[in-house]
Formats: C-alpha cells, structure tokens, sequence
C-alpha cells in the first residue's frame, strides 16, 4: 500500500530547531527508507510562492497564502510503499517535526482498488 506522510509546521516551530539537526535527520530517514525500498518520493514544498484559490460566484478568487491565521501549514511529504497504516504511522512519527506539528498519514488508493 502507498501512502502520504503530509509534514505541517509553523514557522516558529522551525525558528526553534538547528536546520542542520533537522535536515540530518531527515537525511537518515530517507537513507533508511530507500535501503528498506518503502521511499518512493520526499519533497519540500515551497511557501514563498504559495496562493489560496477560493471560489466566489463561481470565479476563482486568489490570494497569497499561506495565510497567516493559519497556525500550521504543509511543509513536505513522503510518499512510502509499505506494509500498511501501522508502519506508515511508524514512519510519520519518525520526523522530527511530529515533535511541534501534526503529521498527516493517507493511504494513496489504486486505481483499481479505491
């Protein structure tokens, strides 16, 4: 089964951590992902260029986002090939970021078993 690990954080919360502690554990985690083969795509997104589109009267209205009332924003995600939810949810907690931040887990369906 595939599943998302959706990494949401704050940007208080990264103020407070040592990027290179938080960038070597992610380093580890992707080294120990891809030797078990359950790592099929990382990414950081970008927030710098990020926009909200929201609908009014059927018009897509669009505004620089993330917005700022929002406490936590998604960051990064993993996508992993595994055995199942639990070890998806084993992998999730993994990050460092599961420490300040909610870390989503998703099952991906397939496309012939939704």
């Amino acid at each position: 089964m595939r599943y998302m690990i959706l990494i949401y954080g704050s940007p208080g919360a990264w103020k407070a951590l040592d990027p290179d502690a938080l960038n070597a554990a992610h380093v580890a985690l992707q080294d120990e992902l891809r030797s078990s083969r359950e790592l099929i795509d990382t990414r950081e997104l970008s927030v710098d260029d990020a926009k909200i589109v929201r609908t009014e009267g059927g018009r897509p209205v669009v505004t620089d986002g993330p917005f700022v009332e929002i406490k936590e924003i998604a960051a990064g995600y993993y996508i992993v090939e595994c055995s199942g939810m639990d070890r998806a949810t084993e992998i999730a907690g993994k990050l460092v970021e599961a420490q300040f931040a909610p870390i989503e887990v998703r099952r991906i369906p397939s496309a012939a078993n939704p």
